[in-house]
This record gives structure tokens, sequence and C-alpha cells, in this order.
């Protein structure tokens, strides 16, 4: 098909179609109300801005990663302390604040998957290629703070992170 031909096809599309491409562009998007209902938090020593997947749940935490406009922003570690011990870690990308992709390791288990409805892996039949691609990130997320440790001097916790990677690519054999 030509240039021309393929000009005078759109031409020919019916007036709706502009309509219904944005309304497809618009339900792919996330709603300024879903990000209004969000519960932003923000690291102590930082001040970066976040929104912590609720299976987190609440107490303080604090962002490994980088803070773009004030907000965590892509891969890192958001971990929950509880006093002086270290709770529950998301692993994962973010992206303006808000986790995209990532896993949840909790005491019990672990939750992997997209960022939806407030928390990583809620969907009650999730996608296998999700749950692949959440732990891959998972496990790249924790290098990147293992190799931030290392840079500190700090090899015990760099070795904790280097093997959690591994723990988390595991997941998907």
């Amino acid at each position: 098909m030509t240039v021309g031909k393929a000009c005078r096809a759109i031409r020919k599309l019916p007036a709706i179609a502009p309509i219904v491409l944005a309304a497809i562009v618009s339900f792919h998007a996330p709603s300024r109300a879903a990000q209004a209902d969000l519960h932003w938090s923000q690291d102590p020593a930082s001040h970066c801005s976040f929104v912590a997947p609720a299976s987190l749940t609440t107490g303080p935490t604090f962002w490994i990663g980088a803070c773009v406009d004030g907000k965590a922003s892509g891969e890192g570690m958001l971990r929950r302390r509880d006093g002086d011990k270290a709770g529950a870690a998301f692993f994962g990308r973010m992206k303006d604040g808000t986790p995209e992709i990532g896993v949840v390791d909790l005491t019990d288990g672990y939750r992997a998957g997209n960022f939806s409805d407030g928390d990583i892996g809620g969907q009650a039949d999730p996608d296998p290629q999700e749950r692949i691609d959440a732990f891959r990130i998972a496990a790249e997320a924790a290098r990147m703070v293992g190799a931030k440790y290392a840079a500190e001097k700090n090899a015990g916790s760099a070795r904790h992170y280097e093997e959690l990677a591994k723990t988390l690519e595991q997941q998907n054999d």
C-alpha cells in the first residue's frame, strides 16, 4: 500500500474512530481518581515519596533506588522496618512513586505481579508471563541494592542481597 492510499483510507474512517481511540487510551491509563486514592509515604531519610504495596502493611518504610523529582523511580527496594528489625520488602520497578511490577517478600512467601488495586500480585488468576517478569525484575532490583551496599563497603548486606537475587531468580525454574 502506498502512502497516498493509506492517507485516503484514514480519511475515510468514520468520525467515531477518534472517539474509540480516546476511549481505549483512557481505559488503559490510570485515572486521577485512582491515583488520589493511593496512600503516599515518604522515606524518613531521603524524603523520597512513594506508594507502598498494601501487603507491606503500615510502618516506617525506606526506599533504596533512584528518586526523580522527589518520587521513587526505576528499580529498587521498599523495606518496611519494625523497630530495629527488617520487615517485609518490595523488590521491583517504580514509576513516579508508584510500583509497576515486582515481588513482595513476606515471611510466609511471595506476592508477584503487576501493581493493581493498591497491591502487588492481587489478581486471582495471574498471567504466567507476568509472574516470570516480576521475579526477573525483582532479582535485578535486589542486585542493584546489593551493589549499593557493596559500594558502601557493607559486605554482609551486599552478600545478603546477591543471595536474595539468586533466590528470586530460582522462583521461575
